[in-house]
C-alpha cells in the first residue's frame, strides 16, 4: 500500500480519525474540540482522505459510514522513513545521534531496548620487562667488574 502526504490539517483530522477508526461524519462533529470547523469543510477533507486512501466508505442508506484504512503507527514510519531519507541520509545512526545530541533520549532510555549483557572485565597487563632501565637505574657491582676487566684486557693488549 503506498502512503501519500498529508497537509498539516489533513494530519491533525487525521489524528482525530484514528482514534475513532470507524465513524459517521456527526461522529467527527461531535468529538473534534473547539473551535469546531463548519461540517462542509468536515466533509471536503474526509473526501480528499478517501481520494488518497487514507479512509474507505460504505453507504449506510443516504449517509456514509468512514473507516481508516491507514493505521496511526503505518502513517508514523511512512513519516520516520521519509525524515530518515530526506535529511538524515537513510542513516539510523545519525537520527539517534542527533536524539542523543539533542537529550530527545538518554542513553537510560536506550538500555530498555538492547538486552545486551556485556561485562567489562579488567584484563590482566603483563608488565613489561625493562631490563635495560634496570641496570641503567639498578647497576649490579659484578657487571661493572666484568666490565672493567674486559676493558683492562683491551688495554694490556
Amino acid at each position: 500500500m503506498k502512503i501519500n502526504h498529508l497537509t498539516s490539517a489533513e494530519e491533525n483530522l487525521m489524528k482525530l480519525l484514528w482514534k475513532l477508526e470507524s465513524f459517521y461524519l456527526k461522529d467527527i462533529m461531535e468529538h473534534h474540540p473547539e473551535p469546531k470547523p463548519h461540517q462542509n469543510t468536515v466533509s471536503t477533507y474526509l473526501k480528499i482522505l478517501v481520494e488518497k486512501g487514507y479512509l474507505s466508505t460504505a453507504k449506510e442508506g443516504r449517509i456514509f459510514k468512514y473507516n481508516v484504512t491507514v493505521p496511526h503507527e503505518e502513517y508514523r514510519k511512512f513519516l520516520l522513513k521519509e525524515l530518515s531519507l530526506n535529511f538524515f541520509n537513510n542513516s539510523g545512526k545519525e537520527i539517534l545521534e542527533l536524539l542523543l545530541n539533542e537529550k530527545l533520549i538518554s542513553q537510560e532510555d536506550l538500555k530498555g531496548y538492547f538486552d545486551l549483557k556485556i561485562e567489562i572485565k579488567p584484563t590482566r597487563i603483563k608488565e613489561p620487562k625493562l631490563e635495560l632501565a634496570n641496570e641503567i637505574l639498578n647497576p649490579k657491582k659484578d657487571k661493572k667488574g666484568k666490565e672493567k676487566k674486559k676493558k683492562k684486557k683491551k688495554d694490556i693488549k
